[in-house]
């Protein structure tokens, strides 16, 4: 057995590496080659060098996304991971009845699509919440952030809970008889026992959070548009319109650099957040 699974193991792994290759290394490649070029059509490019980056740094409604983005993320990964570590606790108690209901409830929103959720908030706020008609959000900047931080929580804290629970679950009863024995507080025994075999957990569901946060679209895309005059536009929307909306083979060839430029910057706030979590974390 052992010695066919060496001969065979090349061919077993062909599909997966090819699917990585067609779907990933082969695209990635193609659109790094582009934006150092100037096209309208992929199939007729103009090598233009870095002018494409030199101008996508210097589009200040590029710079206001970034910092508005990271000010999002931060922003979302605090409250949802705070929030739903909070729900989890609670419906990880004995005694508590009905609480695979409730979960199942709070894991709900996360079943809907970005674009329907952004138009159902759009609906709440504009509509319900304040009673000013389509106004609000199109008006005003801060409701437009706040409005997307209440839909990212409400999406995702649902399924950072469970992500939660099954932490907390997995934690060795031993430990927290240990903690009971010694007296130890609810308060004491959290910080000292629960939160360090969390950790795990927590790398995982701050690299979703943090990702989710910077990568977020579609939300943004519905509820707001990027209104008023880009003052929402997070950065995944602003180089869609920079590579759609703008018109010109310019535009394109920069929209593409900052598509790199976002895939860069994900990718190593990514991996120094691993990296710093994981450092925390503790064998059991």
């Amino acid at each position: 057995m052992v010695k066919s699974l060496r001969k065979w193991w090349p061919l077993f792994l062909l599909p997966t590496a090819l699917s990585f290759a067609f779907g990933f290394v082969i695209p990635f490649a193609e659109g790094l080659y582009l934006s150092f070029c100037r096209f309208i059509s992929i199939s007729n490019p103009k090598f233009v060098g870095v002018s494409n980056y030199v101008a996508a740094l210097s589009d200040p409604q590029f710079s206001h996304a970034f910092w508005l983005t990271a000010l999002f993320t931060v922003v979302i990964t605090v409250l949802i991971n705070v929030i739903a570590l909070a729900i989890a606790l609670c419906f990880t108690r004995k005694g508590l009845r009905g609480s695979n209901s409730f979960r199942t409830v709070f894991f709900m929103p996360n079943l809907i699509g970005g674009i329907v959720l952004g138009y159902i908030w759009q609906i709440l706020i504009n509509g319900v919440l304040t009673n000013v008609g389509q106004q609000l959000l199109a008006l005003n900047t801060a409701a437009g952030f706040w409005g997307l931080v209440i839909l990212m929580l409400w999406q995702q804290i649902g399924y950072m809970m469970i992500i939660y629970i099954a932490g907390l679950q997995s934690i060795p009863s031993d430990y927290l008889e240990a903690a009971k024995v010694d007296g130890a507080t609810a308060w004491q025994t959290l910080w000292k026992v629960k939160i360090p075999n969390l950790m795990p957990t927590i790398t995982i569901c701050l690299f979703l959070t943090i990702t989710n946060g910077f990568k977020l679209f579609d939300q943004n895309l519905a509820l707001t548009g990027g209104a008023p005059d880009h003052s929402t536009e997070l950065l995944a929307l602003n180089i869609y319109n920079t590579f759609y909306a703008r018109a010109g083979a310019k535009w394109m060839g920069i929209g593409q650099a900052k598509a790199v430029i976002f895939c860069i910057l994900v990718i190593c706030i990514s991996m120094i957040q691993l990296k710093a979590t994981q450092s925390k974390e503790v064998q059991q």
